[in-house]
């Protein structure tokens, strides 16, 4: 604002002849009070003589309210036309201070608490703002010994022991404190800072402070260092209790004497988020945590639900996705803490007190998850809208943590369902071995990984055993190794054997690699071992493709690894695969395992190895008895990746329970081998399954011959099925086809698949063996 002139003119008769605005605005008269009166009047003392004779100088005017207003006044006389004066004209300024003076209220009137020392700690000077913190006027405490006049308190003598550092050393001294002090309700933040007073020689005569009260910007860092803590602190693990507890643990007791998570069920399930409804909401207890142990003053115990009404704080921060402040005294808080009384009478000694509380919305990715609530009791200061905007912030942090965990958590049990449902649960009937198996999925946060195992029916009364894993964890892996499984079943179908099996398979798992997505090959690898064993020649093939070899334990044998290749693994593209035979004796152990059980990053794989083959050599009563103790002596107490384990048995099938012939290439030798079948059924007492026995193995018999090449074998096998089957050197599979009605041929097969159980054909290393399963009686 422009500064407004204050000048009057005085006529020689010392009447005041003029009167500015400045002047009114100095003195609060008018013009019209003031013109014409003697100057006199205006005067609140009498006007020093030296004054009047410099015609400059000081004079105090009485003010129209009655107060003194010191001035600093120059006259400039007014000539007449002899020179004479005719009057004066008068300009006035408010005196300004002297500059001690000017120091001494700048240090009584400063907004921050100062005050002056003397070299032993004795109150020398005290400001107005140090006499409000104190609570005592100036004069009650000078000449007094500081600590007099406080508790015994640590804050007390550290201040203490500052004053008589810096009266020693005469260094200036700054530091924060966080105390109460005597006339304060509660703890503030100070900002302190000490110096030393000099005298002209330059030495120290007494110290001054200053303490600047900085609760606002303490309590501004405090939550940014929660903040910086909820970062690090919640969600360590993927687990949604988990995380809401670490969240509560974070707050109590720092921010609140008191702190509940309450989430909606459906986060604690695999289901899809509902709508909010826009009134009540149902909420359940997964965490909360109070200064007083044991949390007596919580309304609800862990994992019971509340609904709360569409007024309450919990309800409204939920449905209107903010924060929501409540005070003592506010309708909504007395009833909120009403309904927890009449909820938990016991909780209301410990709910006196309470004078504050936030409810915060959980809310990741727009979807409510639930609500926090924080509430203060012996906590002194109420929650403010800063508050409000910090909880905001942290509840959003807490509740991407959450939402991680939930989708981690139904992502793990997509992933297990899926995977539960592609494993065998009850493997199929088959006489060639017994088998027992394991599966364990991990229980690391990579979640279920891509293990599998399998045991095939083929031709032949043989057995496909198949273990694998894919790489990687969750559904993809679970998606991966279902597909992989399928197309396992169906090469086995087809009787490929286990290097060209593989073989294959390396083939899909590339294709599947690149088809989609672009991904290099190794990051959809697979491991995939593969055998078959043939309980008529007592002998095992076995190929693998990046996969551990397996332990065989013959019987009386101390156990032992296959010695074999073991392949590239599955999808690496272009590498053959190697397969191994070996004979085993009747009641020999083979397990197959994948590499969770002896691989990990924590364990030596020679020791592990090493563990395993002695506990498949311990003496067991069963195997499902020794799946069990493998496992006992192999897992690792926390697996980082899944487990499968399959162990069989091996059976043989004796030379009573087969029966073998050459079958020259004659058309006229077929009756005579259909009736050796019928006298080897005779013997079997399978007298019933004559009729078909002799139909199929005329067709078969006549179709080698035919169209086959020698040389041509005829066997019968007696297993849990009747099984015939007729091999030739031709590598020309047979095929259903339609016969029309004046066709003399072409009918044979259709019939034999028509009287059969299945029936089917697959290749050899000296041609091709069609084959014909009939179920025997009782089997």
């Amino acid at each position: 604002m422009e500064r407004v002139a204050a000048a009057a003119i005085i006529d020689a008769q010392g009447r005041v002849a003029g009167w500015s605005e400045g002047a009114r605005l100095l003195t609060g008269r008018t013009a019209q009070e003031v013109v014409g009166r003697p100057a006199t009047d205006l005067l609140a003392e009498d006007v020093p003589p030296d004054t009047l004779a410099a015609q400059a100088g000081t004079l105090v005017l009485r003010h129209r309210d009655g107060r003194r207003v010191e001035l600093a006044l120059t006259a400039c006389p007014v000539l007449g036309p002899d020179g004479a004066p005719t009057g004066y004209v008068v300009t006035a300024d408010p005196l300004v201070p002297a500059a001690a003076e000017l120091a001494a209220q700048a240090f009584q009137q400063a907004s921050m608490s100062m005050s002056v020392f003397d070299l032993q700690q004795r109150y020398l000077r005290v400001n107005d703002a140090a006499c409000h913190v104190m609570g005592v006027p100036e004069e009650a405490l000078v000449g007094r010994f500081y600590p007099e006049t406080v508790e015994d308190a640590e804050h007390s003598r550290g201040f203490l022991r500052h004053l008589r550092q810096v009266a020693e050393t005469g260094r200036p001294l700054r530091y924060e404190s966080f105390t109460s002090a005597p006339a304060l309700t509660r703890e503030h933040a100070w900002s302190i800072e000490m110096w030393p007073l000099r005298d002209a020689s330059g030495e120290p005569t007494a110290v001054a402070l200053a303490a600047f009260d900085s609760s606002e910007q303490y309590w501004a860092r405090r939550r940014l260092a929660l903040l910086n803590e909820a970062a690090t602190g919640i969600g360590t693990t993927l687990d949604v209790v988990r995380t809401a507890e670490e969240l509560v643990e974070l707050l109590v007791p720092q921010y609140a004497d008191f702190a509940s998570v309450d989430l909606l069920d459906w986060v604690l399930g695999a289901d899809e988020p509902p709508m909010i409804p826009d009134g009540r909401v149902q909420l359940r207890r997964v965490a909360h945590g109070s200064t007083r142990t044991g949390n007596p003053g919580a309304a609800l115990k862990l994992g019971e639900t509340h609904v709360y009404e569409p007024t309450s704080p919990p309800a409204r921060a939920l449905c209107e996705g903010r924060a929501v402040l409540a005070h003592a005294g506010e309708p909504a808080f007395v009833q909120w803490v009403a309904e927890r009384n009449e909820r938990s009478p016991e909780g209301r000694p410990y709910r006196q007190g309470v004078h504050s509380m936030i409810a915060v919305p959980l809310r990741a990715r727009g979807t409510a998850l639930g609500v926090a609530v924080f509430v203060r009791m012996a906590h002194p200061d109420d929650y403010g809208p800063d508050d409000a905007v910090f909880a905001e912030e942290l509840g959003s942090r807490a509740a991407v943590c959450v939402d991680n965990a939930r989708r981690f958590a139904r992502e793990r049990s997509t992933a297990h369902a899926l995977q539960h449902s592609l494993l065998p649960r009850g493997l199929p009937g088959q006489a060639a071995v017994d088998v027992a198996h394991r599966y364990l999925p991990c229980g690391s946060l990579a979640g279920i990984g891509g293990d599998w195992f399998d045991v095939i029916p083929l031709s032949g009364s043989r057995v496909g055993l198949v273990v694998g894993d894919v790489v990687g964890h969750g559904i993809r892996s679970s998606a991966t190794m279902g597909r992989l499984r399928t197309a396992v079943r169906t090469l086995a179908d087809v009787d490929l054997p286990p290097d060209e099996l593989l073989t294959h398979l390396d083939d899909l798992v590339s294709h599947l690699a690149s088809d989609d997505s672009g991904e290099e090959v190794a990051e959809l690898g697979a491991t995939c071992l593969y055998a078959v064993y043939d309980p008529v020649s007592r002998r095992l093939c076995v190929a693998a493709a990046g996969h551990p070899a397996p332990v065989v334990v013959l019987p009386g044998d101390t156990p032992g690894f296959v010695a074999m290749a073991a392949g590239p693994p599955l999808g690496v593209g272009g590498l053959p695969f190697e397969a191994t035979e070996l004979e085993l004796p009747e009641g020999s152990v083979v397990a197959l395992y994948t590499d969770g059980l002896i691989e990990d990053r924590d364990r030596d794989v020679d020791r592990a190895t090493e563990e395993l083959r002695r506990a498949l050599g311990a003496p067991a009563d069963s195997l499902e008895a020794l799946g069990d103790n493998v496992l006992k002596a192999v897992m690792p107490e926390q697996p980082t990746d899944d487990v499968a384990l399959l162990l069989v048995r091996t059976r043989a099938l004796g030379a009573d329970r087969v029966a073998t012939w050459d079958v020259p290439p004659d058309p006229a030798q077929v009756a005579h081998f259909r009736q050796a079948a019928t006298e080897r059924l005779a013997t079997w007492g399978l007298d019933e399954a004559t009729f078909v026995t002799e139909l199929v193995v005329s067709e078969l018999v006549t179709n080698a011959i035919r169209y086959g090449e020698p040389p041509i074998k005829l066997r019968l096998i007696r297993d849990r099925a009747l099984i015939c089957e007729v091999s030739d050197g031709s590598s020309t599979s047979p095929h259903l086809r339609r016969a029309h009605v004046y066709d003399e041929g072409g009918r044979g097969l259709l019939l034999v698949a028509q009287l059969t159980q299945r029936w089917g054909s697959r290749q050899t290393a000296f041609g091709k063996t069609i084959w014909a399963e009939q179920p025997l009686p009782g089997a």
